[in-house]
């Protein structure tokens, strides 16, 4: 397993991190602690959750993952050996995240992580991130920005404020954000040269199917070291080609969940097919020619990867085995050029 600076920190994360979403929901308390003890053995040492979660988020699974992550770490004493990621939820419309009043304050910042920490039966958390903005952007698979005159949502000044005192009574190692745009990256930057504490991650989509981060942030990610953690690297499932030609595999998440409709669009499909086609040519299974691209960038800190199955998890682990060569490579780039991000 390859390990990567976690920003500018000497924390070391391994190029692979185990996500957790469907801990909860698709996947028991037993399933979720099987797949954290397989990730630890093939070399992971890193696990991302959120406050939400599982997914679908709904009331009655709020905060179960971490629940489950944390009954893990208390029976297995790893706490050590592990870096714990999670997020506080932005604003929306689910009342049942602190009464559907989830801005990034103070109040709510504090109200969070405290919960995080007793769900996760931790002291800290290595990684706390802001999930999604308070500001009205161009996040969550919306291509072009289109400005609110009327947007009065909470400054990103507060927000960090509200980090940067997690960090200062030792209940977060290091800060981060997600779903975030290259004016926001650099608004956290420059307001934090005044804290001495910088974001240290941006966790964004990144795949095949969404190569949207190359456009502003990874620059950014290079000259400001601030790396990305790509989430969703194989679009839902759909990189792996299971649900081409209308298919419905039994249990699968898009099967079971046909609201996540991101990565079926017609041209997503056009798309994946191309990928699936040319792993085949190159006799390398679809789903780790996917994850093994997203490991190749340079701007990538670690790929955060997902499963309901240990055999599902053995193949998407072993992917940070694969090196992908100049010629496949090349062939990627004639796929991408002729469709160019169908599903951002």
């Amino acid at each position: 397993m390859e390990y990567r600076q976690l920003g500018r920190t000497d924390i070391e994360v391994s190029v692979i991190c185990l996500g957790t979403m469907t801990y909860g929901e698709q996947n028991t308390e037993n399933e979720g602690h099987a797949q954290m003890d397989m990730a630890l053995d093939h070399g992971v040492n890193f696990f991302d959750t959120a406050e939400m979660y599982a997914v679908p988020a709904r009331a009655e699974t709020y905060g179960e993952t971490e629940r489950i992550i944390g009954t893990w770490l208390k029976n297995r004493n790893k706490r050590d050996d592990v870096v714990i990621a999670t997020k506080v939820s932005g604003p929306s419309p689910m009342k049942h995240i602190r009464g559907g009043k989830s801005i990034l304050d103070r109040a709510n910042v504090m109200q969070a992580i405290d919960g995080s920490l007793k769900r996760l039966q931790t002291d800290y958390i290595d990684l706390y991130q802001v999930h999604w903005p308070s500001r009205k952007a161009n996040y969550f698979s919306k291509l072009g920005y289109v400005h609110d005159e009327n947007d009065q949502s909470l400054a990103i000044e507060e927000t960090l404020d509200a980090l940067v005192e997690c960090m200062d009574a030792g209940k977060a190692r290091t800060i981060g954000v997600s779903n975030e745009t290259p004016w926001g990256m650099m608004q956290y930057l420059n307001l934090s040269k005044s804290t001495n504490q910088r974001i240290v991650s941006i966790q964004n989509p990144y795949n095949l199917l969404n190569r949207t981060f190359e456009v502003g942030l990874a620059e950014i990610a290079h000259r400001e070291g601030v790396g990305l953690l790509a989430y969703s690297p194989l679009g839902f499932g759909t990189l792996t080609g299971k649900y081409l030609g209308g298919q419905w595999p039994d249990e699968a998440r898009l099967t079971r969940f046909k609201e996540f409709k991101r990565y079926l669009t017609d041209g997503g499909q056009q798309a994946t097919k191309a990928y699936v086609e040319l792993a085949k040519q190159y006799r390398l299974n679809p789903a780790q020619t996917a994850l093994a691209y997203v490991n190749s960038r340079p701007f990538l800190t670690s790929n955060i990867i997902g499963a309901t199955t240990l055999e599902q998890l053995e193949v998407n682990l072993n992917s940070a085995n694969i090196k992908l060569d100049d010629s496949i490579l090349e062939e990627i780039e004639k796929i991408h050029t002729a469709n160019p991000n169908p599903c951002p």
